[in-house]
């Protein structure tokens, strides 16, 4: 069994809900399916053996999730530009010093290499884990009713964006600085993408009598705050027009922020901004020219149709549907799934590219996703050639 702990039980929840996520961190998780959701709680009600494997995981992991202590921006020690530490920040991770300048600084660029330095920031460790164990305390409350997941996840909230002695400030003006060149940089937003997941947590809690509309009310403002200085701040707009993933990812994580705020005028128009983007980005053969310069070219193929894929879930509620729409050129979501697959099959090598072994678990998702709303007959058995053998139990929940 190579899978454990959360990995294991994000694999199991990907295939528990319909849903899909490229695994390129272990902070990733997936978009979740609340209908699939749904009609798999029955199942769970009614001890329906197809599902109970993946739930008991769910239940040991979600009892680790307990023991998690409830961090916040206030436990770095460095202190930010600004002398205030509720701001949030982070360094750029491909970023080195200089061996040829005195003390190293200005740092340069190492595409692909991270530097150790990262971990020294504990905002951007501890971030993604509030959201990963926000999610699956969540998913554990939502699937047993036992109140006392959403206790622990409710608390983990109230600390990280809600206390005042120890909230964040809803901002990232110091995301990804680069030593000796920048306090912060618009890079830094693609770390709150972990957002999106926290968010589909968020809404499998609102029954529950530990976080209750009060604290509801308080986190959909902190997440209103946190979206006008996305849409308004020179940061947020330098990251909104990143013509790379960064860009797309930007857009899905504002479009969670608004559907969770109900801001559905703006829901629309980024998913109309992110048809514009999907022409501008594809080529005329489904491919992501930039994301194809990267180190990790394959990698960042994943990635890049990722972001399209929950902005595709998103869109759901809102008046365009992503997963059809085409681009003033006819580019289309479904073209770049197209052009991705023969090199999962094995039909092509892909050729660009890849310092780094591709995890064939990261197409899984996406995988999944063409097979249900694209009609790709032979993706469940990719899934079921490459899956190792705790897999194959999973994805007898197909």
């Amino acid at each position: 069994m190579k899978k454990t702990g959360l990995v294991t039980f994000l694999w199991s929840l990907a295939i528990l809900t319909n849903a899909q996520k490229a695994d390129l961190s272990k902070s990733d998780m997936v978009k979740l399916d609340f209908n699939i959701l749904a009609t798999n709680k029955e199942k769970i009600n009614n001890k329906d053996a197809t599902v109970m494997p993946a739930y008991e995981q769910l239940i040991k992991d979600a009892e680790r999730a307990l023991k998690f202590k409830a961090v916040s921006v206030m436990d770095k020690t460095d202190v930010p530009p600004s002398g205030d530490k509720h701001d949030y920040m982070s360094i750029g991770p491909y970023w080195w010093p200089d061996p040829s300048k005195p003390g190293g600084v200005p740092y340069i660029r190492k595409d692909g290499e991270v530097n150790p330095e990262v971990k020294n920031f504990s905002d951007k460790e501890n971030m993604p884990k509030l959201c990963e164990n926000v999610y699956v305390l969540s998913l554990a409350y939502y699937f047993s009713g036992d109140e006392k997941y959403a206790k622990h996840a409710g608390k983990l909230i109230k600390v990280w964006f809600l206390d005042s002695a120890t909230a964040m400030n809803p901002n990232l003006k110091f995301g990804q600085a680069i030593k000796g060149v920048t306090d912060g940089r618009a890079e830094g937003l693609i770390e709150v993408r972990h957002f999106i997941f926290l968010l589909d947590g968020v809404e499998l809690l609102k029954n529950s009598e530990n976080f209750k509309e009060g604290k509801q009310k308080k986190l959909r403002k902190w997440m209103a705050a946190f979206l006008t200085w996305m849409e308004t701040s020179k940061i947020g707009i330098d990251e909104r027009e990143a013509k790379n993933n960064h860009g797309v990812w930007y857009d899905a994580t504002a479009l969670a922020l608004a559907n969770f705020t109900g801001d559905k005028e703006l829901a629309d128009k980024i998913v109309k901004r992110a048809t514009d983007r999907l022409d501008a980005q594809m080529d005329d053969k489904g491919y992501f020219p930039l994301e194809l310069e990267r180190t990790t070219s394959l990698h960042y193929t994943a990635f890049i149709l990722d972001a399209f894929t929950i902005i595709a879930q998103l869109s759901e509620n809102t008046s365009t549907n992503f997963w059809t729409a085409k681009t003033k050129s006819g580019k289309s979501l479904e073209k770049g799934y197209e052009a991705l697959f023969p090199y999962l099959t094995g039909a092509k090598e892909w050729t660009w590219k890849q310092i780094k072994p591709f995890t064939m678990s990261n197409s899984y998702q996406l995988l999944w996703k063409a097979s249900t709303k694209y009609n790709c007959t032979s993706c469940k058995e990719i899934i079921r050639k490459s899956a190792n053998g705790y897999e194959q139990m999973l994805i007898n929940l197909l």
